[in-house]
């Protein structure tokens, strides 16, 4: 469904020599790569967390596979259409949702820009009226679509934009940060929609996001990039597998630690009572466990993987 093949991106900016005449018309040009042949392939139905730092080349990849960025080299081919021929019929079947951009007219209410896409995708009515009511009733939208939308809250805006986004169901969504800005109740509001989308409707999802707990909640396969380059591709558990040896026991305590035990913790810990966290290799914490639990007054312990955010650091710093 999305065939990528050494997908390469460089931008060229003048550079200023601070004389007239050169500066117009003997240019210098510094060029910066933002892509460096990437490759990979999406097939039908799978949704795809596509992370890395900022800068990494993910929202540029993003308008190149969806035809408005122009790429340097490579070949991309999705639905197989080339995006920057922009034909209407591969224009129908994606859509491209960015956090801090919008499409909805900031003095009219959503639904006017719903009827507007209802005529650009040339929506039949039964078709328009049954996926509105759809999109409405699982974003719990149904009295904002008629309110202007500059009364609407972020959250609330991004819903519409996902309404908006949706009216004509593309089989490829890209969505770049669509969760940006967003607090806790509005940002699960929006994870629990995109999950119950898919489901639903078996679409191919593409998705960038600065919050792990997306990536954790929606993906099971992620590609990361950095520096324009492809750094992993494949199941996010394998990533974990892969880069992450280190595991955390938090102890719950009853009673404060005496120093003579805490001179027997060989590894690194944290102690503030009542909690006790202790960080090595899963081994070491299972033997430590064996020795140390026995000497202890705790409530409850547990053992937990490292923060997906730790893992993705270590990753990029290998690279």
């Amino acid at each position: 469904m999305i065939k990528v093949q050494n997908l390469t991106k460089v931008y060229k900016t003048i550079v200023k020599q601070n004389n007239l005449f050169k500066d117009f018309f003997a240019r210098k040009y510094e060029k910066a790569r933002a892509l460096n042949k990437i490759s990979f392939t999406i097939d039908q139905g799978e949704l795809i967390g596509f992370i890395g730092p900022n800068g990494a080349g993910k929202t540029t990849t993003m308008k190149i596979l969806t035809g408005i960025l122009y790429p340097t080299a490579g070949e991309v081919n999705i639905l197989g259409y080339w995006p920057f021929d922009k034909k209407q019929e591969f224009l129908k079947q994606i859509s491209f949702i960015m956090g801090q951009k919008n499409q909805l007219i900031w003095e009219l209410p959503a639904s006017d820009t719903f009827l507007l896409n209802k005529e650009i995708y040339e929506i039949e009515e039964i078709a328009y009226k049954k996926q509105l009511n759809e999109l409405t009733e699982l974003l719990k939208a149904e009295k904002l679509i008629n309110k202007p939308v500059r009364t609407l809250s972020l959250g609330q805006r991004m819903r519409m934009e996902l309404i908006a986004a949706l009216l004509h169901q593309p089989k490829i969504m890209f969505l770049d940060e669509p969760t940006i800005g967003l607090d806790i109740f509005a940002q699960t509001t929006i994870i629990n929609f995109i999950h119950e989308y898919q489901q639903r409707h078996k679409a191919t999802i593409v998705f960038t996001s600065h919050y792990m707990k997306d990536i954790q909640r929606l993906a099971k396969r992620v590609i990361l990039i950095d520096k324009g380059q492809l750094v992993f591709d494949g199941a996010l558990d394998k990533l974990v597998r892969s880069y992450s040896k280190e595991k955390t026991l938090q102890i719950i305590l009853k009673k404060p630690i005496s120093e003579k035990i805490l001179r027997t913790i060989k590894t690194t810990y944290k102690y503030k009572m009542p909690v006790l966290k202790l960080k090595a290799e899963k081994q070491v914490l299972l033997e430590l466990m064996q020795t140390l639990l026995p000497m202890l007054e705790y409530n409850d312990f547990t053992l937990e993987d490292e923060p997906i955010e730790e893992i993705i650091k270590k990753v990029f710093f290998k690279s």
